[in-house]
C-alpha cells in the first residue's frame, strides 16, 4: 500500500495486543490474554471463528495421549477440546469418557471429532465471555511499522480501510500474513493436492437413525485424494502453495471441479454434499523463520524454553517439546508467532500445526505478550521461567517425563487428511 495512502488512513483503535487470524490458535490466544487482563483484538478475515478446525472441515481433535493412557497436551486445548463436544456429538473413545486412564492403562488413543458448524458456534460464545474484541469479515491488507516495531495494522471490510494500532501482535493467520507483511523472515511451504466436503447418504442416513447417534450421518466427497505423506498425490502435479491468488483460486477450481466428477455418477436421490470447505484446505503455506525450527530429530529433546510438550498423533510414545524460539525472531520486538506459523520443518512441522499443538502455541503466545507488555521487554527476551510457571499454572505440561519413552513404541496410522 502506498505509504501516502497508509497517512491518510485514521486511526479506529488502540489495544494492548492485537491477534491476526480467528483459528483456533488465534481464539485461543485472544481469549487467554483477555483473562490476562489485556485490551486484545482479535481480526479474522471469514465470518467464523476456528479456521481450519471448523471452516475448512478438518473437524478432528488429534490424539492428545502417549497411546498408553497419559495425557500429553493440556491447558486450553484440553479446555477446547471439551468446548467443542459440549453442545456436539461425542466421539471421545470410551476409556477417556472420564477423564486420564492413567499411565499402562490402555492402548487406545485420545482424539475427538465434531460438529463443526457448531463449534463455530461454541467459538463464537468462548470468545465473547472472554471479552476479547472480534472483528469478522475484516482482511488484513498492511502493516506499519516504525523504528523495527510494528505500529499497527491496516484491515478492510464494510467499514472501508481502517487502521489499529497495539503494543504487541501475533500472527495467528495460518499463512504468515502479517509476520510477511512486516517483513520479519518466512518460509515457503508446500501443499498436496487434497481436497473433501462434507455430505451424508441414505446408507448414513439410515445408520445414524439405527444407531442412535448423529456422528454417523456424516460423510466425506474428495476432490484431491492425497493423504498427510503424498499417498495418491497425482504425479507430476505441481504442489499447492496457498500464498497468492492465483494458486488458491486454481486449487479451489480444480478440486471442485474434481470433486463434482466423483460425485456425478451417483444416484441423485441417495447422496447430497452438505457444506464445502469455506477455505483452502493447505495446511503449510508459509510460516515463521524462527529462532528455531523444530525438526523431527528433535523427538524426546528437552528444550530450556519449551513451552509445552505435545506428542506425535501418528505414532505412539513420540513426544516433542515446543521452544518458545520456534515462535519468535530475533530483531522483531513486539510479534510472535502461533499454530500454522509455527517454526517447524519437514514432518515436525506436521506435528506442530495440528489443532492441539496450534492451541498450546496460541496460549503460550498470549501468555508471552502479558508478561512482555508487564516488564516493558521484547517478546523475544521474556522472562523464560515466569513464562514456564504461569503456563503451567494454566495446566500445560512444560516438560514430559522421561519415564514415557518407551523403546517398543512408534507404530503409525494412515491418517488420511489431517
Amino acid at each position: 500500500m502506498n505509504i501516502d495512502l497508509k497517512l491518510s488512513i485514521p486511526k479506529t483503535g488502540d489495544y494492548d495486543l492485537i491477534v491476526v487470524g480467528g483459528g483456533v490458535a488465534g481464539v485461543a490466544a485472544a481469549v487467554n490474554a483477555s483473562r490476562l487482563g489485556l485490551n486484545t483484538l482479535l481480526i479474522e478475515k471469514s465470518v467464523n471463528l476456528g479456521g481450519l478446525a471448523t471452516t475448512g472441515l478438518v473437524n478432528f481433535f488429534v490424539p492428545m495421549c502417549n497411546g498408553r493412557g497419559t495425557q500429553i497436551i493440556k491447558g486450553m486445548a484440553e479446555e477446547m477440546l471439551q468446548l467443542s463436544k459440549k453442545y456436539s456429538f461425542d466421539t471421545v473413545p470410551s476409556d477417556w469418557q472420564t477423564g486420564e486412564p492413567g499411565e499402562g492403562k490402555t492402548m487406545q488413543r485420545y482424539p475427538c471429532r465434531y460438529s463443526a458448524p457448531i463449534y463455530m458456534l461454541a467459538l463464537t460464545e468462548f470468545l465473547s465471555e472472554s471479552g476479547a474484541d472480534l472483528l469478522l469479515d475484516t482482511v488484513l491488507c498492511d502493516v506499519v511499522c516504525e523504528n523495527g516495531r510494528i505500529k499497527g495494522v491496516i484491515t478492510n471490510g464494510k467499514s472501508g480501510f481502517q487502521y489499529y494500532e497495539a503494543k504487541m501482535f501475533i500472527d495467528a493467520s495460518g499463512d504468515s500474513d502479517l509476520l510477511h507483511l512486516a517483513g520479519v523472515p518466512t518460509v515457503q511451504g508446500k501443499n498436496y493436492h487434497t481436497y473433501y466436503a462434507f455430505g451424508t447418504n441414505l446408507e448414513n442416513c439410515q445408520k445414524a437413525i439405527s444407531e442412535g447417534d448423529v456422528a454417523h450421518l456424516y460423510k466425506m466427497y474428495p476432490g484431491g485424494k492425497a493423504n498427510l505423506y503424498g499417498k495418491f498425490h497425482p504425479d507430476g502435479h505441481r504442489y499447492w502453495l496457498g500464498t497468492s491468488n492465483r494458486d488458491v483460486t486454481d486449487y479451489i477450481v480444480e478440486n471442485q471441479l474434481e470433486l463434482l466428477s466423483n460425485i456425478k455418477g451417483d444416484n441423485r436421490k441417495e447422496r447430497d454434499i452438505t457444506i464445502l470447505p469455506a477455505m483452502p484446505q493447505l495446511r503449510t503455506t508459509r510460516r515463521i523463520d524462527g529462532d528455531y525450527t523444530l525438526c523431527e530429530d528433535d523427538v524426546y529433546r528437552h528444550f530450556d524454553d519449551s513451552v509445552g510438550a505435545i506428542c506425535d498423533f501418528d505414532r505412539r510414545d513420540y513426544l516433542y517439546e515446543i521452544p518458545f524460539r520456534c515462535l519468535t525472531k530475533s530483531g522483531y520486538p513486539n510479534v510472535i508467532a502461533a499454530g500454522r506459523c509455527a517454526s517447524g520443518t519437514g514432518y515436525a512441522w506436521d506435528v506442530l500445526r495440528v489443532i492441539p499443538p496450534a492451541i498450546i502455541t496460541g496460549q503460550a503466545s498470549a501468555a508471552a505478550c502479558f508478561i512482555a507488555l508487564r516488564d516493558n521487554e521484547s517478546i523475544c527476551n521474556v522472562n523464560i521461567k515466569e513464562l514456564q510457571a504461569l503456563l503451567e499454572g494454566q495446566n500445560v505440561m512444560i516438560h514430559f517425563d522421561d519415564s514415557l519413552i518407551k523403546e517398543d513404541g512408534g507404530e503409525k496410522a494412515d491418517i488420511g487428511h489431517i
